[in-house]
């Protein structure tokens, strides 16, 4: 299927993005299955999210990707990094020929995203609850120095069990970081089973709104409402955001989807078919 906008400074519509979400979505299965297997789960999960941020929010350049006065964005999640490297590969921050060499030796790309060695990610993350700190430090340089830039970073459910992370959440809150975004892939499981048996999480909202951030709370497969809630931050002046995006693991690959068991995952000849289907 042809991709209908592949230029983040044009504000994309909400057709153009969510084709451009299902062609990421083929990307990171291509990708996968030519790596011989990948974090399937958080990684179709988030996508929706990504695409939203790099072709509608995000003021990036891709031919200039570490311009000064560009938005910063964070994975804090970052075993997500194949779909950050699928939405920056088909936002023009380098050649999606590239990936093939996912998880190869000298390879740029990795299993978790390297800030020196890939074009547009603005963080080196793997370590969950760091990349959320890192954002925070970002969001207090950017007042300091009085900048119009925002800083964006996702996270994933099951970081949120990481207690660095809710440290991060009152620094953000105590300095007033309203240039701040955070958003939250919510898709209830983690790498060890369903977030709230792991260690319940809920009620999540009103914990962050207890730490002194606004939040609100989305469907995360949803364009229309996650352009709305991006575009709508700062939601309290003075104070961060947050937003919960719900969100299905493995969306769009039937037999990966709501399993945490697909946190990493490799597929046969018969299931990577399936996928490619399914994806189609």
């Amino acid at each position: 299927m042809a991709v209908c906008n592949t230029v983040p400074r044009k504000k994309a519509s909400i057709c153009e993005l969510q084709q451009n979400a299902a062609e990421i979505r083929r990307m990171v299965d291509n990708m996968f299955q030519n790596a011989g297997g990948g974090h399937y789960g958080g990684c179709l999960s988030e996508v929706d999210v990504l695409t939203a941020l790099y072709f509608r929010i995000l003021n990036v350049d891709p031919q200039n990707p570490r311009w000064d006065d560009r938005d910063r964005f964070v994975l804090s999640k970052g075993h997500g990094a194949g779909g950050l490297y699928c939405t920056l590969a088909l936002a023009g921050f380098f050649a999606p020929e590239r990936l093939s060499t996912l998880n190869q030796l000298d390879s740029a790309f990795g299993m978790h995203p390297d800030m020196s060695k890939v074009p547009g990610a603005d963080m080196s993350t793997g370590s969950l609850g760091l990349g959320i700190c890192a954002a925070v430090g970002m969001a207090i340089a950017g007042k300091l120095d009085k900048k119009s830039w925002r800083v964006y970073s996702l996270l994933g459910d099951g970081e949120c069990h990481e207690g660095v992370v809710w440290e991060a959440a009152m620094a953000a809150s105590h300095h007033r970081l309203d240039n701040l975004t955070a958003i939250v892939d919510r898709n209830a499981l983690s790498m060890d089973g369903p977030t709230e048996e792991v260690m319940s999480l809920e009620p999540f909202a009103a914990k962050w709104e207890a730490f002194g951030w606004a939040v609100r709370t989305i469907n995360g497969h949803n364009m229309r409402e996650i352009v709305d809630a991006l575009e709508a931050v700062p939601f309290v002046p003075g104070r961060p955001s947050l937003i919960v995006a719900r969100t299905t693991k493995g969306k769009g690959i039937s037999f990966i989807e709501n399993r945490w068991d697909c946190h990493y995952a490799s597929l046969n000849p018969e299931q990577g078919e399936r996928a490619r289907k399914e994806l189609a």
